[in-house]
C-alpha cells in the first residue's frame, strides 16, 4: 500500500519557499534518512521510496498508512499508566517521526493538549533532569558568553530559521525557577506553533538562556543539569540577553522572536527594550492579554458596556495582571480616543498588599507603575483586600491572575452582581487548583448572570436545567496566529496595530458573537482556522504600517487566505526526492532546525 501524494494546495502559490505543495528534497539515504525526524515516515515508506533511499532491510516488509501508524501509536500512548509517562512517550515519538507525532496530537487534540502542554508539561519540566535522554534545542548559558554566536550558527543557514523560541527558565509555568529545564517550554510553545498554525517544525530553534537558577531542590540535586549557581543579575545578565538577541538577528534576521517565561522583574523590560528592534513578542506580558481582550469584547458585545465607561479590576498584577492590563489600556484608547494615561484610570490593579498606590511606587515594578492610583482617592477607604475594592469600584469586569485559589468568594462575586447586570469575571490562574473561583459558583451566586471565561478547561457548567460551555483563555488561539501573521510577512517590527489586528480577528470568531452559541471564545479544536484569520489581519496591518519585509503579499482577503494556507505544514507525508549534495540546503542534508539528525560543524558565522 503506497501512502498518497498531496496535491498542491494552490497551483498559483506552489512554489513559494514555504509552499507544502510538492515533494521534499533530501540528500539522506539508509538509516540517516529513519535517524531525521522531519524526513522519516518508519513503515510507511513506499516500496518505490524504499528502494530510492535503500531502505529495504532497515524496515519489517509491510507499506502501512498514517493512520495505521495513529492507530498503533495511539494504543502505546493509551498503555501509559499517567500524564507524565504520556508526554514522555510523546517526547520520545518527537524524536523519532514528527508527522506521526503532529497528526496523532492532531487526531485527539482535546485529550492530548493538556499532557503536551500545560499542565502535564510543568511536571516534566520540574523533572527534566530526571527524565532526560537526549538533549533537544539550543542551550546557551552565561559562563559561556563568547560561545554564544557559534553556537547559534549551528541550526542553520541564515534563511533556515523563521521562528525562535527563547525562556530562561525563571518563572515557569506557576512551579517557578526551573533552570534548564526551561528548555521544555521552549520546545512546547513551538509544538503549539505548529499544531495550531502550522509553523513548519524543522524551522524552529527553542532556546534556553542558562543563567543559574534559585531554586534550591535543583541546586542540591546531583543530577541536575544546568549550571550549579544562583540566578545572574544586573549588567552581566544583560549582556547574555544582548549578545543573545544580537546573535539571532546577525545569523536568522528574518526570524521571529518568541519570548516564554522569564521572571517578574525582567519580561517586561527585555520585551521594552527589544520591541523597538526586531520582531518580538511575549506571551506571558502579551499573549494573556490579547486573548482575555477578544473574551472581554466578546462580553460587551452581551452586556452592552461602553468602553468609556467600563470600569476593571486586576486581581493579580504580576507579569500576566500588568500585561493584560497594558492591553485593556489600549483597547480603551482605541475605542474611546482617550489619552494614554486617562485609560490608565478605569484599571484599579491589586496585588498581595492590596490596591497599587503611588506612595508604594518605590515597590512597584515598571509594568505596575502605570496603574498605581492617587493616594487622594482612596484616604479613610479602606484598600487592602479584594472585597473593600469591588465595593468602592464597582467594577464591570474582574479578572484574576493572582494564583491564590477561591479568592473571589461568594462575598465579592455577590457584591459585583449588587452593581452591574452582567459581571464579566475570569478566573485565569492555572493550573486549575490555583483557580480563583469555579465556574459552577460563579454561576449560582449570580443566578446565571456571569459572563465567564477561566484559565484551564472546565466542563460545562449547569444552571436552572440549561448548560453553558465554559470558554478559556487560551493563549493558544492567539500567539499562533500572530506568529504565523509574523512569518509570512516577515514584518520588521511587532507593533501596537499588529497585536490590536490579531485581537479584532480573535474575538470575531467568538461563539457569541457569530450567534452559534455563548461563549466568549472559539475552542482550541478551531484554532488553525481562527490563526488564518488572526494572520490574516497581522499581515494586512504589518502592510499598512510599512513594517512587511515580503514582497508580492496578495491584496484581496480571500486570495490572501489561500496564500496563508499553501504555507501552512501539515501532518501528512509528502513524498521524498533524493538530491544531489551540491545542490543541497541545509534542509535537505538534515543540517538545519531542531528535528536534523546531525550537525557537520561545517556553518560558520560570516565574519
Amino acid at each position: 500500500m503506497s501512502s498518497p501524494t498531496i496535491d498542491k494546495k494552490n497551483n498559483q502559490f506552489g512554489k513559494l519557499p514555504l509552499s507544502t505543495s510538492g515533494p521534499l528534497e533530501t540528500t539522506l539515504t539508509g538509516n540517516a534518512l529513519l535517524r531525521t525526524p522531519y524526513f522519516n515516515k518508519g513503515s510507511a515508506f513506499t516500496r518505490e521510496e524504499r528502494t530510492t533511499f535503500r531502505l529495504h532491510g532497515l524496515l519489517p516488509p509491510n507499506v502501512q498508512t498514517l493512520e495505521e501508524q495513529v492507530q498503533r501509536a495511539y494504543e502505546q500512548y493509551s498503555s501509559r499508566p499517567n500524564d507524565l509517562a504520556k508526554n514522555t512517550f510523546m517526547t520520545s515519538m518527537k524524536e523519532q517521526n514528527e508527522v506521526l507525532y503532529y497528526k496523532l496530537i492532531l487526531d485527539h487534540l482535546k485529550e492530548m493538549f493538556s499532557v503536551i502542554y500545560t499542565p502535564t508539561e510543568g511536571d516534566a519540566i520540574e523533572n527534566y533532569s530526571r527524565l532526560f535522554r537526549r538533549p533537544e534545542g539550543c542551550f546557551l548559558n552565561i559562563e559561556d558568553i563568547d560561545l554564544i554566536p557559534d553556537n547559534m550558527d549551528q541550526w542553520g543557514e541564515p534563511n533556515d530559521i523563521d521562528l525562535i523560541v527563547v525562556s530562561d527558565g525563571e518563572q515557569i509555568l506557576g512551579t517557578g525557577d526551573q533552570g534548564v529545564g526551561g528548555i521544555l517550554i521552549s520546545i512546547a510553545k513551538l509544538v503549539i506553533y505548529t499544531l495550531c498554525a502550522g509553523i513548519h517544525p524543522s524551522r524552529t530553534l527553542p532556546v534556553v538562556l542558562d543563567a543559574g537558577t534559585n531554586n534550591e531542590r535543583l541546586l542540591n540535586d546531583d543530577l541536575y543539569l544546568g549550571l550549579r549557581q544562583k540566578r545572574v543579575r544586573g549588567k552581566k545578565y544583560d549582556d547574555f540577553i544582548e549578545t543573545f538577541v544580537n546573535a539571532c538577528r546577525d545569523r536568522y534576521p528574518k526570524a521571529y522572536l518568541h519570548f516564554e517565561d522569564f521572571g517578574l522583574e525582567n519580561a517586561r523590560r527585555i520585551l521594552d527594550k527589544y520591541t523597538s528592534e526586531i520582531a518580538c513578542f511575549n506571551d506571558d506580558v502579551q499573549g494573556t492579554g490579547c486573548v482575555t481582550l477578544a473574551a472581554v469584547y466578546a462580553a460587551f458585545h452581551v452586556n452592552g458596556v461602553k468602553w468609556d465607561e467600563a470600569r476593571f479590576v486586576m486581581f493579580g498584577s504580576g507579569t500576566a495582571g500588568t500585561g493584560i492590563a497594558d492591553q485593556l489600556q489600549r483597547a480603551i484608547e482605541h475605542e474611546t480616543g482617550k489619552p494614554s494615561k486617562d485609560a490608565a484610570l478605569q484599571i484599579w490593579c491589586v496585588d498581595k498588599p492590596g490596591l497599587l498606590l503611588q506612595s508604594r511606587k518605590n515597590d512597584l515594578t515598571s509594568a505596575q507603575v502605570p496603574y498605581a492610583r492617587n493616594d487622594d482617592e482612596w484616604q479613610d477607604k479602606d484598600h487592602h483586600d479584594l472585597l473593600s475594592v469591588i465595593k468602592e469600584v464597582k467594577p464591570h469586569v474582574l479578572i484574576g491572575t493572582s494564583t491564590v485559589p477561591n479568592s473571589f468568594t461568594e462575598e465579592v462575586v455577590q457584591e459585583m452582581a449588587k452593581h452591574v447586570d452582567r459581571p464579566v469575571i475570569f478566573p485565569l490562574s492555572n493550573p486549575t487548583r490555583l483557580h480563583e473561583a469555579k465556574p459552577q459558583d460563579l454561576y449560582d451566586w449570580t443566578e446565571g448572570k456571569a459572563l465567564v471565561s477561566t484559565g484551564s478547561p472546565f466542563p460545562p457548567v449547569k444552571y436552572q436545567n440549561k448548560e453553558f460551555d465554559i470558554s478559556e483563555c487560551n493563549n493558544s488561539v492567539t500567539f499562533p496566529g500572530i506568529g504565523l501573521g509574523a512569518i509570512l510577512s516577515r514584518t520588521r517590527l511587532m507593533s501596537p496595530a499588529l497585536i490590536v489586528a490579531a485581537v479584532k480577528a480573535l474575538a470575531s470568531t467568538a461563539p457569541v458573537v457569530k450567534e452559534t452559541g455563548a461563549g466568549l471564545l472559539p475552542d482550541v479544536t478551531e484554532v488553525r482556522e481562527i490563526s488564518v484569520k488572526i494572520a490574516k489581519n497581522v499581515i494586512k496591518a504589518a502592510r499598512d504600517e510599512g513594517l512587511a519585509q515580503e514582497k508580492n503579499i496578495p491584496e484581496g482577503d480571500e486570495e490572501l487566505e489561500e496564500w496563508i494556507r499553501e504555507q501552512m505544514w501539515d501532518a501528512e507525508y509528502r513524498p521524498l526526492k533524493l538530491i544531489d549534495e551540491s545542490q543541497a540546503s541545509a534542509h535537505a542534508k538534515g543540517e538545519a532546525g531542531i528535528g536534523s539528525h546531525r550537525r557537520t560543524g561545517s556553518i560558520r558565522r560570516p565574519r
